[in-house]
């Protein structure tokens, strides 16, 4: 880890000494490589005496197209759509979220993924882009796919009866076989699936979005973000909805929608110059390490605050879920204390602090 910091440094042609907070995802994720990261980062924090700034890793993605300050300004509306995510929200502030929608089965980011693996189309660099390039030899309208949830209303997505459909064609191509044996027809598959789940994303997404418009008629811009906001169809179809909507399209760079440490950082920035730096410590949480006190929180909802129009999603795992506390309330509960700080690794930049932030 150590290294690692180092060279980011070096990349950035920057010394500790021009570090002045350090931000660290600290959920939700797998709790091993949580804790290694918060480990290492209460490390650095607490030998050049900054604060240290727990993030968490969908509110980072939420963010980054505000980096530098050149992004939307708040209200506005993000979807987030990942390997293991898919949220609509209204983002009103950092730590100040509303669900209007999510998933209730499949993200989209791991459907391709298996589809992938269905069509026999090698995931490199990940299945999701690489069943992009794969599609782009078949026809979209070979396979007629139903589109998911068709005559349920609302802005929740699903993508399992899709998977399912996509391998019964597979196996219907090829009785026997495992993928077809025409790659023609494996990459007509592949057009029509992701065909039908793009328009399926961009269309209950809108749904979401108007919501959010009629909420906070302001809002200022459709954030488009997370691993899949790389995927050039996606793009397209997602610009179509902001016009629609009478919205600029927001997509931050394809390297800053996959999973990085500058949006890390650049959410550890937001909640500084916001106030919120600090999250309040669950109850019975012991004192400070010497190292600095890290919680992680392996699973960590964004926010349980929904659009009273929105279905709830499934609630998969909801009761570990809620061993802790949503960020929107937390960081609620950080804005009534007044924003006062601590410690090392619990406050604001410090005097003289020329500003960076370190994420990881």
């Amino acid at each position: 880890m150590e290294a690692t910091i180092a060279a980011a440094l070096r990349d950035a042609g920057a010394g500790l000494g021009d570090v002045g907070a350090v931000a660290v995802t600290v959920g939700p994720g797998l709790s091993l490589c949580l804790r290694v990261g918060a480990a290492a980062a209460a490390r650095l924090a607490t030998s050049i005496n900054v604060p240290l700034v727990p993030v968490h890793h969908l509110e980072a993605h939420a963010l980054v197209a505000r980096l530098g300050g050149r992004g939307p300004a708040f209200p506005f509306v993000a979807v987030l759509a990942s390997g293991g995510h898919n949220l609509t929200l209204l983002v009103r502030a950092p730590g100040d979220y509303v669900s209007l929608g999510g998933t209730l089965d499949d993200a989209l980011g791991e459907a391709y993924d298996k589809v992938a693996r269905m069509l026999g189309v090698p995931p490199l660099p990940s299945g999701g882009a690489a069943l992009e390039v794969f599609a782009r030899g078949g026809d979209p309208a070979a396979f007629k796919f139903t589109p998911p949830l068709t005559g349920r209303p609302g802005a929740n997505v699903s993508y399992a009866g899709l998977k399912t459909a996509v391998r019964l064609a597979a196996e219907a191509a090829a009785p026997g076989d495992p993928t077809p044996a025409n790659e023609s027809t494996r990459r007509d598959i592949a057009a029509s699936f992701q065909a039908v789940a793009v328009r399926h994303l961009a269309q209950r997404a809108s749904v979401g979005a108007g919501w959010a418009l009629e909420a906070e008629p302001a809002c200022t811009a459709l954030v488009l973000s997370g691993g899949v906001a790389a995927n050039t169809l996606v793009r397209s179809a997602f610009a179509d909805a902001a016009a629609a909507l009478h919205l600029p399209l927001v997509v931050p760079p394809p390297a800053l929608c996959t999973d990085n440490g500058v949006m890390v950082a650049w959410a550890g920035a937001e909640r500084l110059a916001a106030g919120v730096a600090v999250l309040p410590r669950p109850e019975g949480s012991p004192e400070p390490a010497p190292e600095g006190w890290v919680d992680v929180r392996p699973r960590w909802p964004l926010t349980l605050n929904v659009d009273p129009r929105a279905v709830p999603a499934s609630t998969r795992s909801a009761r570990k879920s809620r061993l802790y506390e949503d960020l929107t309330s937390l960081t609620a509960a950080a804005r009534a204390a007044g924003g006062e700080v601590g410690k090392v690794g619990a406050g604001a930049a410090p005097e003289g602090s020329r500003g960076r932030t370190a994420g990881g």
